[in-house]
Parts: structure tokens; sequence; C-alpha cells
């Protein structure tokens, strides 16, 4: 067992900071903004939809994939590092190829590449946690990559703030991924490989779907995370159209809503940032349920002020006590599935099963686009509205259910 610093769950986690920075930008701010550049005006929200759903079908079966091959196939560099050096390379190209796009047939490929790239990476990555950390220990892990992701957003949120370009916040976060990578590499050593069992690549997706307890989590994970999409696919069009007058206290913050989204991001991983932590050390001593009941209920109730004013100034200061919630919850998520497995031969697989509670909402997400569209054509903003009610359901249902978890507290 590696020594349980400060500074080993720091390189542990590091590559969830890249993940998250790359993800932050591209779905709140770079994709809604590129594809707005290369396709008409009255189809951006539908062909963005479009995009996320088509990216979310073909990433469906890429963490169980990646994760099922390192789990059977193992190097002497070890189980997962060998391919997030892979997906960490691939992932950088496919920004690029994002970035100078000259048309919305390259911007998909640029996309699909991503999301195959990543896949590759995180598949496998997310495997470590199981992997190396005891479960007394295991809601600071989680903690410590909930800070990653958190603080990642808040530069993600000031990069995007003060960014003048769409190309340079590309260019940023491919660094940022290659960097990571890197560090997690040079410093995390895997244990000893396990002998690997003799199953088909279908028995080993269909095995953790055997126990209730895993078909419960990865349900309340694919509610909560539906609920995040609905709300950041569609946030910058809704900031565009709805609110566009972007100050606080009478003054100008933003000229542009990409730049608006950006701030809202900064405060909201603020929240996320201050809570992770120890939001983890107390799901170590007091269990995971309370805190993400606490967790769920704010987010659901949080969204209906937003409907209620659409002013930008209520929305600034919302943001962080939804980021402190949403953060509290990602603390505790990892912690929890990691208490449900039960197969050490099989991390790679099952958690690239459940990482597919994250893609799965994407699907619906990007679907719910024509519908946005549709329904504010009828009775304007009646779209935008219909799909923050539809999260703040999302939200309370997928936390709520958590009660039925039964091999964790």
């Amino acid at each position: 067992m590696p020594p349980l610093s400060q500074r080993w769950f720091f390189t542990l986690s590091v590559y969830w900071f890249a993940t998250a920075f790359k993800w932050t930008l591209v779905l709140f701010i770079l994709l809604p903004a590129r594809v707005a550049e290369l396709v008409p005006e009255t189809e951006k929200a539908s062909r963005l939809g479009l995009l996320f759903g088509v990216g979310a079908v073909m990433a469906t079966l890429g963490p169980p994939l990646f994760g099922y091959l390192s789990d059977r196939f193992p190097s002497r560099r070890g189980r997962r590092l060998p391919y997030l050096k892979a997906g960490a390379l691939l992932t950088a190209i496919a920004l690029l190829l994002m970035a100078y796009a000259p048309s919305y047939g390259v911007l998909v490929l640029g996309y699909l590449l991503l999301q195959l790239s990543d896949d590759l990476a995180t598949g496998p990555y997310a495997a470590l946690i199981p992997d190396l950390v005891p479960r007394s220990h295991r809601g600071v892990a989680s903690g410590w990559m909930g800070a990653m992701q958190a603080s990642a957003q808040i530069v993600a949120g000031l990069a995007g703030l003060l960014a003048g370009s769409l190309a340079l916040l590309f260019w940023l976060a491919a660094l940022f991924n290659l960097a990571a990578a890197g560090v997690t590499l040079r410093f995390v050593q895997e244990p000893e490989n396990p002998t690997p069992r003799e199953e088909g690549f279908l028995e080993s997706l269909l095995q953790p779907w055997r126990d209730p307890d895993f078909r419960w989590v990865f349900g309340t994970r694919f509610l909560v995370m539906l609920g995040q999409y609905l709300v950041q696919t569609y946030l910058q069009y809704y900031l565009d159209d709805v609110v566009r007058v972007f100050t606080v206290l009478g003054r100008a913050v933003a000229a542009h809503a990409y730049q608006a989204v950006g701030l809202l991001v900064l405060l909201i991983s603020l929240g996320g940032a201050l809570a992770s932590v120890p939001a983890g050390r107390l799901s170590d001593r007091f269990g995971r349920k309370p805190l993400i009941y606490a967790s769920g209920v704010a987010l659901s109730l949080l969204l209906f002020p937003v409907l209620l004013v659409p002013r930008y100034d209520l929305l600034v200061a919302l943001s962080l006590l939804f980021g402190v919630g949403y953060g509290v919850y990602a603390a505790v998520d990892w912690a929890l599935v990691a208490d449900v497995l039960k197969r050490p031969e099989a991390h790679g697989t099952e958690m690239g099963v459940w990482q597919t509670s994250i893609v799965l909402p994407q699907i619906l997400a990007g679907l719910a686009g024509r519908g946005v569209d549709r329904l504010n054509q009828l009775a304007f903003p009646l779209g935008y509205q219909a799909v923050f009610i539809l999260a703040a359901l999302a939200f309370l249902a997928g936390t709520l259910l958590v009660s039925r978890v039964r091999s964790a507290r």
C-alpha cells in the first residue's frame, strides 16, 4: 500500500484537474461558441444537442471497454497508466482539431475523437481509487478528486472570463492535459497486477448489474448527472437569450454570454473546492448518505429562483451555494461506488461501466435541444423553463434514491 500523504492524494487526483478543466471549457464555453460560429442562428441549440447526443452514444462503451482491457491485459508499467498516457496524447490532438475546425462536420469529428481519447485515459484511470485506497480513506480520496475538479473549474472560469480568444482556451486545455498526465505517470506506482479473471467482455459488462447496490448507485448518479447536463448544456443560450444584461451592482461584468458563463462557473467551482475535502472526510466518519441527501435537495431547490427571477446578479449570488452543494455530492459519490464494488480484479471494467452514468445523461440532455427550440418558438422562454424544472426533479430523485443502497451507509 502506498503512503497516504496529502502529496500522494494530490498526484493520484491531478489528472482529474486536467479532465475537469477541459470539459468545463468544452461543454460550457467552447463547444457552444464554436457551434454558434459554424451553423445558422436558428439551429444552434438543435445542432449542439445533436453533437452532444452523438458524442455520448459513441462514448457509452468507451469506459467499460478500456477498463476491461486494462483488467485483462496488464503491462509491466501497470494496468491503468499506459492507457492514461495514450489517451492524454490523443486528447490534446482532438482539442486542437476542434479549435481550428473550418466546418460543423470537422468539429463533429474532433469532438468524437475527444470523447474516445478521454474514455481511453479515464476509463482505466478511474479504477485507481478502488485499486489503491482502503475503504477507510476513500472519502478523503474522493474529496481530493472533487477538489481537483472544482479547482480546475475555477481556473477554467477565470480563463473563460479573461481570454479574448477561443483558440487560446483550446490550447490551454491541451497543455494542462499533458502536464497533469505527466505528473501522475511520474509519481503514481501501481500495485502488483492481480490474476485477471477469464471472462469475456460481455460477461464482464453484465456482472456488476447482478448486484442491486450497483444498479442503485448507477441509477442515482445517472439522475444527478442528467440534472447537471440539462443545466450546463443550455445555460449559455439562456443567458444570451433571456438574461441578456450581465451586470452586478449596476456594473457590467461581461460583454458576451460565454464570458458571463465563465464567471458563474468560477463561483460554482469555488464553492465546490471549499466543500469537497471536508465533505469527503465527514463521509469517512459519518457515512456517505447523509451528505448526499443534503446536497441533492439543495441543488434542486436552488434552480427555482433562477426561473422566477432571471437576473444575472441573482445567478451570481446563487452560484456559490450551488457549487457547495455539488462539491459535497462530487466528494462523496466516488467513495460510495468504490464501497459497493466487490471484485478487485475487475475494478477497471466496473468503474468503466459506472462511468457511463456520466455519459448516458448527455444523450438525453442533447436530445432535449430540439424540444428547447420548439417550446421557445411556441412561448418564449418556455423551453428554458421546462429544461431547468426537469433538471431540478432529476437532482431530487437522484439523491433521495440513494437510500436504496444497502452495502454503504
